[in-house]
């Protein structure tokens, strides 16, 4: 029966769509599926992943990992938390783990295991960032599921749009599946067949870990969100980068702007919003493909810094990215998938090592783009919609290793991570 499913699994990959050429100039790589990474859990512990929020690539070149855990598993894989349904499968895996590029687990901590532990977890730990000490970096920036996203349910896009768009994106399908099916636990329980409660107050924080899980910073405080003038707090930062003694963060799931702070103290040193512009709170409306580029960044989910200094934000549902020096002075933009509406087109991006090349991460279209970094072109992409090994479901992260190797996250009921080799 193994072999049957290797086989299985190995013809699928080989089937799998490599990445695709586009255009001239620069060429983009040749990238194949590793289907059997990461390696299983260890079958006594009975672990699953959760909507993965979050990839990053440390110096080591271990893979880390943040996901939703629990709250995010289905009814049915929460066995051992409910009666009468429990069963042995499952339990959710400890929301940070590191793998080796070999697909081994090396490092795995759950930090809200841990009562009276002098921070707030967030309810939604999104967007996971390694410095060059090895610290371990935690954002919280998206909303509590609630909607189905577009094309699921009754909802579709406009429910979507009028939750706040990342609201709609990031649901898990829990509000528009409807009753549970006959013989099965309802949908809306908490752990052990309780009632649900009340939503929990929006997250507004980030964290810093060493890389064993040992607390050692925290901005901003869970439930109080703050305005975009603030420098003190964020409302949802969901993305983060650490450089040169620096904190960007992109704190955009509710207000509009990049905050930059101290990596060491926390102290607030500056921001913007699109453009570079002072950053407001006012709406960023809905996205109109036809329409004249928004001056208002729309759903900030990600900041990556080149090695040149160069910092790349994903306005994810405005489909494009800006490019700015790291006082905040803009420098030049791009459109990707210019088309896609709902949740957007750009979700994260990722660096080539020698930053010849962007990774997109395009949750919506379930694919990864391969833009030229010195013109912004968009010339190739991989992946398609899918279950298979090199196919996506919400693919939400991206990350790269020094040798070139691509690592991709799945949110909604993707939940798993995957590697693409560069050959």
């Amino acid at each position: 029966m193994k072999r049957v499913l290797l086989l299985a699994l190995l013809a699928a990959a080989a089937a799998a769509p490599h990445a695709q050429q586009r255009g001239g100039g620069a060429q983009a790589p040749r990238l194949e599926v590793d289907p059997l990474w990461p390696k299983p859990f260890p079958v006594a512990k009975h672990w699953i992943l959760g909507s993965i929020t979050g990839v990053a690539v440390d110096a080591q070149d271990r893979v880390w990992v943040v996901h939703r855990g629990v709250d995010s598993l289905q009814t049915n894989e929460k066995g051992p938390t409910l009666e009468p349904w429990a069963s042995s499968c499952c339990f959710a895996a400890p929301q940070v783990l590191a793998f080796d590029a070999a697909g081994n687990l090396v490092a795995s901590w759950d930090p809200k295991g841990t009562p009276g532990n002098g921070y707030d977890w967030p309810t939604n730990p999104s967007g996971i960032a390694v410095d060059a000490q090895g610290n371990v970096w935690i954002g919280s920036g998206l909303p509590t599921p609630s909607l189905a996203p577009a094309g699921r349910g009754a909802r579709g896009d406009a429910a979507g749009e009028r939750a706040g768009g990342a609201r709609g994106a990031e649901a898990a399908g829990r509000g528009a599946r409807g009753a549970a099916p006959e013989g099965e636990p309802p949908a809306a329980r908490g752990r052990g067949g309780a009632p649900a409660g009340p939503p929990p107050p929006a997250d507004a924080q980030l964290l810093k870990f060493d890389k064993n899980g040992k607390f050692l910073l925290q901005i901003g405080k869970g439930g109080k969100s703050e305005g975009s003038d603030s420098t003190t707090g964020f409302n949802r930062p969901g993305a983060l980068a650490i450089d040169g003694g620096e904190l960007y963060v992109a704190d955009g799931f509710g207000n509009h702007r990049i905050a930059v702070f101290d990596a060491t103290t926390g102290a607030f040193k500056r921001s913007w919003g699109a453009y570079g512009e002072k950053p407001t709170d006012a709406d960023a409306g809905t996205y109109d493909p036809n329409a004249q580029p928004s001056k208002q960044f729309h759903t900030l989910s990600c900041v990556k810094i080149a090695k040149d200094g160069m910092v790349y934000v994903c306005d994810r549902q405005n489909d494009r990215i800006q490019v700015f020096q790291k006082d905040g002075k803009f420098v030049k933009e791009a459109f990707v998938s210019k088309t896609t509406t709902g949740d957007g087109s750009v979700w994260d991006v990722a660096l080539s090592p020698d930053q010849r090349l962007l990774y997109v991460a395009d949750g919506h279209d379930k694919k990864v783009w391969i833009l030229d970094r010195a013109s912004l072109e968009t010339i190739g992409s991989f992946g398609q919609g899918g279950r298979y090994p090199g196919e996506f479901y919400g693919v939400g992260s991206v990350a790269v290793d020094s040798k070139g190797n691509v690592y991709t996250g799945e949110t909604y009921e993707g939940k798993r991570v995957q590697k693409f080799v560069r050959k």
